[in-house]
């Protein structure tokens, strides 16, 4: 029988508290590549996984100036290259003019950014992940916390990590299979 790949290592606990607790004394063994799974969000999880991604926001940002720079060179273009008139004696780069489609071309750009890019880093749609193959991860949307730290860590080693994890108490510890 093929060996099928793994994952990595999943163990289960009853609150969220003690996810918390395990998180933190997870990565002070020095593991760092693992994921926590939840009913409700909890803002500690969020910090002991070290979860501080800053890339949204910039990317919404150059979105932003993106379409302030398009907006504001659609109207120039059009004003003063493609179709000149001199209405009532007004230069052609009438600037006053051209910022109500400056701000709706920067505010329709990064909200477009924003979407994008926040499907794009939680790597979304995903229509199957690796942890649906545990059976008791359909607990995780009711009432059960998951840690499950993954393969492709450095430290991760199948036997050692299964030990560590049964250390910290979990209700179960179940591989993850690709």
């Amino acid at each position: 029988m093929k060996r099928v790949p793994l994952h990595g290592i999943m163990a289960e606990f009853d609150n969220p508290t003690a996810l918390v607790v395990a998180i933190h004394k997870t990565r002070a063994a020095g593991y760092r590549v693992m994921d926590a799974y939840s009913p409700f969000p909890i803002e500690e999880v969020s910090e002991a996984l070290h979860i501080h991604d800053r890339l949204l926001p910039i990317l919404v940002f150059f979105g932003g100036l993106a379409g302030c720079i398009g907006g504001f060179g659609l109207a120039t273009w059009t004003s003063m290259i493609d179709y000149p008139i001199n209405v009532g004696g007004r230069p052609l780069l009438s600037w006053p003019s051209f910022l109500p489609i400056t701000f709706e071309t920067c505010v329709l750009l990064a909200a477009v950014t924003c979407v994008l890019g926040l499907l794009g880093l939680n790597g979304l749609p995903m229509p199957y992940h690796p942890v649906f193959n545990v059976p008791q991860f359909a607990l995780a949307s009711r009432e059960k916390f998951f840690l499950c730290i993954e393969a492709t860590d450095p430290q991760f080693h199948r036997q050692e990590t299964r030990r560590f994890l049964e250390t910290l108490a979990p209700l179960s510890v179940a591989e993850v299979e690709n």
